[in-house]
């Protein structure tokens, strides 16, 4: 019985390859699970659910054999404007209309022995989602200075529909040992698998600022894949448990159709992240967690280099042109993200839970251009959850987030290209989630 459920959980998991999770600490989800985030992802010391390949694979020698399945409807609202640029005429302001994103998500996890636990998490990155239209440049502008083609012109003097399309898909079966009667450790192989897509950025595809021209915009998608490993350590003391869960940085391979815009030639690596965190249950009804998290965007060069680099490559610096070995990025930092949770079991058959997530935002004014494109600036997040019990082994999960508005203002980097110095852009994202899932003991 239990291997035909195994059997039916990996074909469900299957069923969420096409898509992956859309993020917001940076483009890394502030949780994965639904019960996680509605306690603002304040969990690697918990063993609630089923996502040890995506949270802390030592964790689930304390959690009994059960699988999960869930959906989250992302609404992100993103913004961009440009201002000050006068004579130049390249004013303008965008929303993106990508509003709405399903995102699956899948876990199961099966106690072999009661000190050995193997499992499976499905789960993803992304946020670099965005589509904003073109034509709010008028063609008698600045814009013709850096795009032959003519216009109306795009907000980054392209032509038209502008924005990135980013998807990064995490595969990751786990196993857990108990290695004494309070401390357990795991591993978890990550085989990763990422998607992408640019359009309307014809005014960078020149050999004056791309080594491989051509292969910056309108490409399609293109695809690559890659490995890494996640550790975790979980222990039990009383009333609080605590855990700690390192993810290696993922090399994947090159994005072939975009050679000419990321760095390494279309590198895109998933950057490294370490979590440490406890949970203290004072009573059999209350739960209250804290984690901090630390991700690592230098791992990638796309993501961490400053976009300013550019501007070398202009004076003759062929490895700081686009797609060149030390090419422009996004310019994000590292990031320290802080999660904060509570859960309280109202009676036998209601959990209510609710989190705090409080992520740096890792976008400079300096690189506001580039990041247009993708403004994961979010820093304050705000989750509700609740878990209802159907049965004594299976249960319906909710939960709700709220990520306040951020803004991001900075110097345009068509300033050093010819527009005037009052030339400004300004970035802001704010989002909204809900998410309903389903588990089951088997």
């Amino acid at each position: 019985m239990k291997t035909k459920i195994l059997v039916r959980a990996l074909a469900l998991a299957g069923l969420a390859l096409p898509t992956a999770a859309f993020a917001t600490n940076g483009y890394f989800s502030h949780a994965y699970g639904l019960k996680s985030l509605g306690m603002g992802g304040a969990t690697v010391a918990i063993a609630d659910e089923p996502f040890g390949g995506a949270v802390n694979p030592a964790a689930m020698t304390s959690l009994a054999s059960t699988w999960q399945a869930g959906v989250q409807l992302f609404m992100p609202r993103r913004e961009a404007s440009r201002s000050g640029s006068g004579p130049a005429g390249i004013d303008g302001s965008v929303s993106s209309d990508s509003l709405l994103f399903a995102i699956p998500e899948f876990g199961i996890n099966y106690k072999m022995r009661p000190d050995l636990a193997i499992g499976l998490s499905v789960y993803g990155n992304g946020g670099m989602n965005t589509d904003f239209a073109g034509e709010q440049i008028p063609a008698m502008s600045a814009c013709a200075m850096f795009n032959p083609a003519p216009g109306p012109y795009n907000l980054l003097c392209g032509n038209g529909r502008l924005g990135v399309d980013l998807m990064q898909l995490m595969v990751a079966p786990y196993a857990a040992w108990q290695l004494a009667p309070a401390h357990s450790v795991g591993v978890a192989p990550v085989l990763a698998y990422q998607r992408f897509r640019a359009q309307g950025l014809q005014a960078f595809d020149n050999a004056g600022l791309s080594t491989s021209p051509g292969d910056v915009t309108n490409r399609g998608y293109a695809s690559s894949s890659g490995f890494g490993v996640r550790l975790g350590y979980h222990g039990n003391f009383d009333t609080v448990s605590v855990g700690v869960a390192w993810a290696s940085k993922v090399s994947m391979g090159e994005l072939d159709k975009y050679l000419g815009l990321f760095a390494e030639q279309g590198g895109f690596d998933i950057p490294s992240n370490l979590t440490v965190g406890m949970a203290w249950r004072p009573d059999a009804k209350w739960t209250v967690a804290v984690d901090w998290e630390r991700i690592k965007y230098s791992d990638s060069r796309s993501v961490s280099n400053a976009s300013g680099l550019l501007l070398n490559c202009f004076g003759g610096d062929a490895s700081s042109c686009m797609g060149g070995s030390n090419g422009p990025g996004f310019g994000w930092r590292d990031i320290d993200v802080w999660k904060f949770g509570a859960q309280y079991a109202l009676n036998p058959n209601l959990t209510l839970r609710a989190g705090y997530n409080r992520g740096e935002n890792p976008v400079s004014p300096a690189d506001a251009t580039f990041n247009i494109l993708a403004p994961g600036v979010v820093e304050d997040h705000y989750t509700l959850g609740a878990t209802w019990k159907l049965g004594a082994n299976s249960e319906i999960t909710a939960f709700g987030l709220y990520a306040a508005n951020k803004t991001v203002a900075g110097p345009s980097l068509f300033v050093p290209f010819g527009a005037p110095p009052s030339t400004g852009e300004t970035i802001q994202l704010k989002e909204y989630t809900v998410g309903l899932g389903y588990s089951a003991r088997f």
